[in-house]
């Protein structure tokens, strides 16, 4: 059950990511369509697959991919290609949410901005070379990785929960009218924080049993008490 949850997981995360390029490279078709030929309605259109669809796309991709780091023994921060992906993501969401969007409500009252195809060809640039790294796994470890502490892969229900919880965040989207991936942050939050504190216990456990006296060799005896 865990491991068919988990691949369910990552199916999610593959559909979802791609959605997000193929939604992406529509949208640039469409800004630059609106820009070479002043249609205003490929602007509304624009607007519509960016509210509608690639926000959906984008969130479901995004929380997937941070469950399927915490839930796994790779996480967050123990390896460069995937804390590569951490930040690339968190700057996605950042600069569609509050510098794509606006934009494009601009350009529908006729204000253009050159920002529009810049910045959703390096969105599209930004998700081929997350795939890239998926596919990859450059550089390593990071240097602060504890390499006497494997973290444990989470059980069938909290995949379950990852995998319930966009179908919940998009039911509420569809009632309030607006994209909100409300209950993805707040579990992305609330379970990497316990998964952090539940790796510090296992990291000064480890350190506890490497510093610990060696045992005692068979038939030795005990120190008496000085």
């Amino acid at each position: 059950m865990q491991k068919r949850a988990r691949t369910l997981l990552v199916w999610l995360h593959v559909v979802t990511s791609v959605g997000w390029l193929s939604q992406a490279v529509a949208l640039l078709a469409l800004l630059l369509h609106g820009m070479s030929t002043g249609d205003v309605s490929a602007f509304r259109m624009a607007r519509h697959l960016d509210h509608e669809v690639l926000a959906i796309m984008a969130n479901t991709s995004a929380f997937s991919g941070f469950m399927l780091s915490a839930t796994t023994p790779w996480g967050y921060f123990r390896h460069w290609w995937v804390l590569a992906k951490f930040v690339i993501t968190v700057s996605q969401l950042y600069v569609g949410i509050f510098i794509l969007s606006g934009n494009l409500q601009a350009a529908i009252e006729g204000h253009l901005s050159a920002w529009m195809p810049v910045g959703t060809s390096l969105m599209i640039g930004a998700i081929a070379f997350q795939a890239w790294l998926s596919v990859a796994k450059p550089w390593g470890r990071t240097p602060w990785t504890d390499p006497k502490v494997k973290l444990p892969t989470a059980s069938a229900a909290t995949f379950v929960v990852a995998l319930v919880v966009p179908v919940a965040d998009f039911a509420i989207s569809l009632w309030r009218g607006n994209p909100m991936p409300l209950l993805m942050l707040i579990t992305v939050i609330a379970y990497s924080v316990r998964r952090a504190a539940r790796a510090r216990n296992r990291s000064s456990d480890a350190s506890g049993r490497g510093s610990a006296a060696r045992p005692a060799r068979r038939g030795a005896a005990a120190p008496g008490p000085r």
